[in-house]
């Protein structure tokens, strides 16, 4: 079991990466990676959201919606869940860190709207996890799109020293930089199946 659980883990985390191979998350992958400190801040606030998220979203359907029948209400449910503790996120973190809070804008919102965090429970539900491996699911998925984060925001913040050609410049070679990132990522397709 113990090792399904890690096979869960690793493949969500560097093998199905959301941004690289799924191509999803990428409005806020964008949109926070011009800075380090923005992408470290959002890869914690976004991995705590997926982890808490799954857990309450897997207890709802496990509990809730499987016994009363409510399966077609997936997607309602699970996106009430996330923007119920994404708000709760929000007002805490604008009282505990102001300064991150400011940093990160609108960014914030968008976690409940962020197609990653709607994908980890559905995937969750398709595939009938038990709690362990939907929380594995979670964690991988957050520490996957945490490393995307990581990796674009130190390329961003050397490509400001650089002399890019203008036509290149912005969101051009942010996506020339995806692309080649999701590539060696690509790599990782070989090391496990599930």
């Amino acid at each position: 079991m113990w090792e399904h659980v890690l096979t869960i883990f690793i493949a969500s985390a560097l093998i199905n990466n959301f941004v690289f191979s799924r191509y999803l998350g990428l409005c806020i992958f964008f949109g926070v990676t011009k800075k380090m400190e923005t992408s470290i801040g959002m890869s914690f606030t976004f991995t705590a959201v997926m982890l808490i998220g799954a857990a309450l979203n897997w207890v709802i359907y496990e509990y809730v919606m499987i016994p009363f029948h409510l399966g077609f209400l997936k997607i309602v449910i699970f996106i009430g869940v996330v923007a119920a503790f994404v708000q709760a996120a929000d007002t805490i973190m604008k009282k505990v860190t102001p300064a991150l809070y400011y940093k990160l804008g609108i960014y914030l919102a968008l976690i409940v709207t962020n197609c990653i965090i709607l994908a980890v429970p559905l995937i969750n539900a398709e595939e009938h996890y038990s709690l362990f491996e939907s929380m594995a699911l979670a964690l991988g998925s957050g520490l996957g799109f945490s490393l995307a984060l990581i990796i674009m925001a130190s390329i961003r913040e050397k490509l400001e020293l650089a002399d890019v050609p203008k036509s290149f410049q912005g969101l051009p070679i942010s996506f020339v930089l995806t692309g080649l990132i999701a590539l060696a990522f690509l790599g990782f397709s070989g090391m496990i199946t599930l």
